[in-house]
């Protein structure tokens, strides 16, 4: 009799942390969704704020580093120690945390406390992006490519009705609306995560110490991918910043307001098709050919078209960008999955400078120039990205050629 009950307790049991492991893996891409809705409700408020709270162009650049400042420091923080923290519980408090500093934007009585409200929030984004990545890593070790395109595929459906909503909410009365709904969404994410049970993983993360970190760092891939995030994320930055006020010149009223939602509607099959190519192709590989082809379409969108041939550049940009960050953070997790809480937070920390910092420098140019300027400039870090794949993809024929040598060397 002890035999079959300790087969159906071990197979309850197995069936239950799958079904939490589901829970959680729900919880995480629609929490993840409303991230992407915050981040880009933030460049379509931008032409609001300018009038409702009487400031400068280069206050408005201000709003992309107010969220990254805090961010940058928690997601340090909280990710080299992904392994020893308690996930449920940073992850429900971040989330609280989060939603209660959106509804302190909402409810903001000068540009100040606005951007006060933004740091707060950016800091407890940070605790979640933290270790959602991470747990998702150890959930589906064997499908990081594919899962990770997902997971950021469910940032794009929210980023893609970020702006929307803004309109909307203008429609309906008040910028402060949309901060309310996102708010309040966050608010019940929370109450969910403090009601799951801690997750159970099919691998573990390994402590980090100061001398893993500094092999950690050495790793090519994971240089490949700090210099290709780099380069990649200072570009969405810039386009989630300021495409709508660059749109505002260049297309008709009723198309401006939606163009930054059409180029994030864009990302959605993007990260999809990414998730399935990058295990056929290689990641590398795959991204030699999407960089490739964005050069292109980047200087066509920006340099050559001209009204609403903007608007199927964007598109295309949309498509092919959407795929970098997600392939490459699987790309150098799969090298070092015991550490994928550090790569994460390594790889979020440098995006966020770059997210925050070259709006900030294109809201000096748009000030001195005009946008169409600040958006030519975005060709350079475009090309730079390219190279780096390039050279990340040389580097790694090159290892494999050697471990193949070596290996052959063996056998004889």
């Amino acid at each position: 009799m002890s035999g079959p009950s300790a087969v159906d307790s071990g197979s309850d049991r197995a069936a239950a942390e799958a079904r939490n492991r589901r829970l959680w893996t729900v919880a995480i891409f629609l929490t993840m969704a409303c991230t992407g809705a915050v981040m880009q409700i933030r460049g379509a408020v931008l032409p609001t704020l300018e009038g409702y709270f009487t400031v400068p162009e280069w206050q408005l650049g201000l709003v992309a580093p107010a969220g990254t400042v805090g961010y940058l420091l928690v997601i340090l923080a909280v990710g080299s120690s992904a392994g020893r923290v308690d996930a449920r519980r940073f992850i429900a408090g971040g989330a609280f945390l989060t939603a209660g500093a959106l509804l302190a934007m909402g409810l903001s009585p000068s540009f100040p406390v606005f951007l006060g409200s933004l740091v707060v929030q950016g800091a407890a984004v940070g605790v979640f992006r933290a270790l959602d990545r991470p747990l998702l890593s150890h959930f589906y070790p064997s499908q990081r490519g594919r899962v990770y395109n997902r997971y950021d595929a469910t940032w794009a459906v929210g980023a893609a009705l970020g702006p929307l909503a803004v309109v909307l909410a203008l429609r309906a009365g008040s910028w402060r609306l949309v901060y309310g709904a996102v708010g309040l969404a966050l608010l019940a994410l929370a109450v969910v995560f403090r009601s799951l049970r801690s997750p159970a993983v099919e691998s573990d993360e390994e402590p980090l110490t100061r001398a893993d970190l500094a092999e950690l760092i050495r790793r090519p891939e994971v240089l490949a991918l700090l210099a290709a995030l780099f380069f990649v994320t200072g570009v969405e930055g810039g386009l989630f910043t300021w495409l709508p006020y660059y749109a505002a010149a260049e297309l008709p009223d009723a198309w401006a307001g939606l163009t930054l939602t059409v180029m994030l509607a864009a990302y959605i099959p993007g990260r999809f098709v990414c998730g399935a190519l990058t295990e056929r192709l290689g990641p590398l590989t795959l991204l030699v050919g999407v960089l490739g082809l964005l050069v292109p379409a980047f200087a066509f969108t920006f340099f050559v078209a001209d009204g609403l041939a903007v608007l199927g550049g964007v598109v295309a940009i949309g498509l092919l960008i959407s795929g970098v960050f997600p392939t490459m953070m699987a790309y150098a997790t799969d090298a070092v999955p015991e550490h994928s809480g550090p790569v994460n937070a390594l790889a979020s920390a440098v995006s966020s400078v770059s997210v925050g910092g070259v709006p900030a420098v294109m809201g000096v140019v748009v000030g001195g120039a005009d946008a169409a300027t600040a958006m030519r400039l975005l060709a350079v870090p475009v090309v730079a990205a390219l190279g780096v794949i390039v050279l990340a993809r040389v580097a790694e024929g090159r290892r494999d050629a050697r471990a193949a040598s070596g290996s052959t060397a063996v056998d004889d």
